[in-house]
């Protein structure tokens, strides 16, 4: 059997309205989650659910109020709910990659050079990360009159395939993707779900958010419903 790469223990998450009077708002109760290496876990349930809010703590971005978040890292597992600043971010340099659906980046950067940073990062010599980015660019539609631009001049489309370029380039064996076919138009779209097949084949855990369905069931084992929090156990 695989390992499991990523494992939700008794997960739980509210947001407090400092103005609305400290008013608390639960939005995750017990969420038990485990992913293997090699699968792709679809996070379903109606608007509203939880499901970035459940991409965002995996990632850290969000801190739980209960329950652990416990991730494979340098051959074992470290939660992530407990870790400190430091050792969030050397999870996310070495094992846990993210791709949101938006672009934020230093401006005045040329595309080519944001994503082979992600590379860089990894380990990877500075002129195979640079041809390792192109290429990838260019399997994502994006132009090679476009690599030494910056993206602050691209279209929402484009932005958006620059940040896929930059979450597949680095390998990282844990994958948290947040729409990634969203606006895509088929041949973009397909040549995701392809880098997307690729990451399982070598192992990689992914847990995604996907609204177009066909996509998700093209690349998805299995859909884990986040309820919503009143039918949570």
């Amino acid at each position: 059997m695989p390992p499991v790469m990523l494992r939700t223990e008794a997960l739980t998450k509210g947001f407090t309205l400092h103005l609305q009077g400290g008013l608390h708002i639960p939005v995750l109760g017990g969420i038990a989650l485990a992913v293997a290496a090699g699968e792709c876990v679809a996070l379903g349930g109606p608007s509203g659910a939880g499901k970035s809010t459940l991409l965002r703590c995996l990632y850290g971005t969000y801190r739980t109020e209960g329950g652990r978040i416990l991730v494979r890292h340098r051959g074992a597992f470290l939660d992530l709910a407990a870790a400190d600043p430091r050792a969030i971010l050397a999870v996310r340099a070495e094992t846990l990659g993210y791709v949101s659906q938006f672009l934020r980046v230093v401006p005045r950067v040329p595309a080519v050079t944001i994503v082979a940073e992600a590379a860089i990062a990894r380990g990877m010599a500075a002129e195979a990360a640079r041809e390792h980015a192109a290429a990838l660019l260019l399997r994502l539609g994006v132009p090679s009159r476009l690599h030494g631009l910056p993206p602050a001049t691209f279209s929402g489309g484009e932005q958006q395939r620059v940040n896929l370029a930059r979450g597949f380039i680095a390998d990282h064996p844990i994958l948290l993707l947040d729409e990634p076919t969203a606006s895509l138009d088929a041949a973009n779209r397909d040549a995701v779900l392809g880098l997307i097949r690729e990451a399982k084949a070598r192992g990689a855990a992914i847990v995604t958010i996907m609204h177009d369905t066909a996509a998700r069931d093209a690349v998805a084992d299995r859909l884990f419903p986040v309820p919503p929090l009143q039918d949570a156990a």
